[in-house]
Order: structure tokens, then sequence, then C-alpha cells
């Protein structure tokens, strides 16, 4: 073989090779390739492996089918009250057509970016600045919408669009400060005041509870003292009752013991005269006694007594005989049944009951500091 068929063969080895290379193309996932032949659309190929015709069919531009997200910078827009604001957007598409993304606008990135602007401005330009601040979800369904049908026609479809900042002028934002401060610190004034009231309150629904208790206290306390003088004033009285009641009967005693001696002595006048002479001193004690004067017919009234209560005996005196002891009569020491309830100690079921009630009353709303408690009765 000679120099010149091997450098023929080399040459349709490059060619074969070239027209391998040329016919065969590998599109990735996700993308897409529009295909010209001889400068005429032909077709779009899909991803994977696909054959073209060497030196016929060419590539004219790669889509990404993903959904691409672009910031776009700052745009000035002017409000409705005539405030300029800077406003940057986010815009989230992606391309659903690769023809019509090749064929139906230049460059669709710059495209989108300027329709964005203008309606952007048209959006805006019809609110206030507080709107603008306040309405951004209804700012971007508006652009959404609006960009979704403009580049319909492009093959791209427009996901969201999202405003990423709303920039006021300084000066108005000087102002939105001082307002904003000024909204805060009547709200914290507010507040205040609030918490002052609902403290006041507060203290005087205590206040009105502690005076409604001190009434009670004070109240239950006076009514648990009265209560004490009125049964230690019962309970006084009914033993002053039965002490005179038994004084009397002692002295009843007494005087039945004396004049029973008496009557086992038999006094003879002469010793009933020694007798009284004897209690003459002890009478005239007494700061109303200034004069006695005994009757010089004493000795007769004496034998006039003792005729009258003895008998003479055999030697002339008369001595006092006692009468026959009657047994008719109760003992001085029976009490009546009308007085038995007079020397009765226990209380009266009702008022011992009336105490314990209120003492009751007082134990739950009164401290116990503050009540007396009434003494116990026997």
């Amino acid at each position: 073989m000679g120099m010149a068929e091997l450098i023929v063969l080399v040459v349709v080895v490059l060619l074969v090779l070239i027209v391998v290379v040329k016919a065969v193309m590998v599109v990735p996932q996700a993308q897409s390739a529009v295909i010209e032949r001889l400068g005429r659309f032909r077709t779009v190929a899909q991803p994977g492996l696909n054959m073209l015709v060497p030196f016929f069919d060419r590539v004219r531009a790669r889509i990404d089918l993903r959904e691409q997200v672009v910031s776009f910078p700052p745009q000035p827009v002017i409000t409705q009250d005539n405030l300029t604001v800077s406003i940057d957007t986010v815009v989230y598409f992606q391309v659903t057509d690769a023809r019509a993304a090749v064929y139906e606008i230049s460059n669709y990135i710059v495209a989108v970016e300027q329709l964005t602007t203008t309606t952007l401005r048209n959006v805006v330009g019809a609110m206030s600045l507080e709107e603008t601040l306040t309405s951004r979800d209804a700012i971007n369904t508006q652009l959404r919408g609006v960009l979704d049908t403009e580049t319909g026609r492009w093959g791209i479809r427009v996901a969201r669009v999202e405003l990423k900042a709303i920039d006021p002028p300084p000066s108005i934002k000087d102002s939105m400060e001082k307002q904003m401060r000024a909204d805060r610190e009547k709200r914290a004034m507010i507040l205040n005041a609030e918490g002052t009231r609902e403290s006041a309150i507060k203290t005087a629904e205590g206040q009105k509870q502690s005076a409604i208790l001190a009434a009670e206290g004070e109240k239950q306390a006076a009514i648990l003292a009265a209560e004490a003088d009125r049964q230690s004033s019962i309970l006084r009285a009914q033993g002053e009752r039965a002490s005179q009641y038994l004084k009397s009967q002692g002295q009843a005693k007494a005087i039945e013991k004396v004049f029973a001696a008496v009557k086992r002595s038999k006094p003879t006048p002469e010793l009933l005269a020694y007798q009284y002479l004897q209690t003459l001193p002890e009478m005239a004690q007494g700061d109303a006694n200034k004069v006695w004067m005994v009757p010089s017919d004493f000795g007769k009234s004496l034998e006039g007594f003792a005729r009258m209560l003895g008998a003479q005996g055999e030697d002339g005196v008369f001595r006092y005989e006692p009468p026959q002891e009657s047994t008719d009569a109760p003992p001085a020491e029976d009490v009546e049944d009308s007085v038995q309830s007079w020397f009765d100690t226990s209380t009266n079921p009702e008022v011992a009951e009336a105490v314990r009630a209120a003492e009751a009353v007082a134990r739950k709303e009164v401290p116990p500091a503050n009540v007396s408690q009434p003494p116990e009765q026997g």
C-alpha cells in the first residue's frame, strides 16, 4: 500500500467519524434542543439520543426546561401619592415551549424583566405608599396574572412573582419611624393606663372584701360577746337567786335549831332575863342607838312570859315546856319543786346551739384572732 492510499484511507476514516459525530446527538434530561435543517425549523429534540443529518441539521438553541429564578435589580416606582419607592422583584418561570421561546422572542429573560417592571409600575401607580407596604400579596397576584398571560405566547409559564423589598425614600422612612415610635408609645401608655386601672379595681375590690369581712367579723364578735354577757348575767342572776334561797334556808334552819336547843334546855325566866341583859350591849353598838331605857316592869313581863310558855315546878319556879314536835311540816332542807330549776347548772340547749352556730360562722369568715369566744357554761 502506497502513501497515497494510506492518506485516502485516513481521510475516509475521519469523514466517517465526523459524519457519525454529526449524526448522533445526546440531549440531557430537563433540556431540549431546537433543530434546524438548512436554516429552517425541523424539530425539537427531546432528552436522550437523537439522530441528525450531518451537514444539513444543526442545533439552533438548547433550552433549560427547569423552573428558573431570576432576581431583577431595584426599580424606581412612583406611587399614587407621588412618592418614589424602590422595589426588588423575583420571578419564578419555566419554559414550556422551546420553539416559541426561540422564535417568538429574541431574549425571553430580558423580555420578562421589562414586562415585570412595566406591570409593577402600573400596579403600584394605582396604590398609595401605605397600601403598597401592606398589600404585597395583592401586588404579587396581579403581577403573576399579567406576566403569565403575556408570556404564554412566548412559551413561558410564570409560576409566581415575589417582592423582595420595598424601600421608601429616606425622609419617608424617618417619618414612618417617628409614626411607629409614636404609635408604640401610645400603645404603651394605653397599656400602662389599663394596668393602673385594673390594679386600682383589684385593690378596691380587695379593700371592699376586707372591709366586708372585717365588718362581718366585728358583727360576729359583737354577737358572741353580747351572748356571752347575756349568759353570764343569766347565770350570775340564777346563782345569786339560788344563793339567797340557800341563805334563807340556812337562816331558817339556824333559827329552828336555836329554838330547838332553847326548848331542850328548858330556860327559866331568870336565864331569859340574863340573856336579854347580855344582848343589850350588842344592840347598843349601832350608830343609831344612842339611849336605852330598861322599863321598871321588865321583871313582870318576863314572869308573864314564863307563865304563858312554862309550867310551875314543885319548887315554885316556872320552867319552859317545849310543845310536841309536829311531823306534818316538811324539813327545812327540802327544796320545793318550783325552785328546783334554780340549781340547774346545765346550759340551755337552744342557747348552746345558737352559740355553736355563731362560733362556726365566725371561724369561717373571721380570723380567729379577731373573735372572742364566749366562756363555756357548765
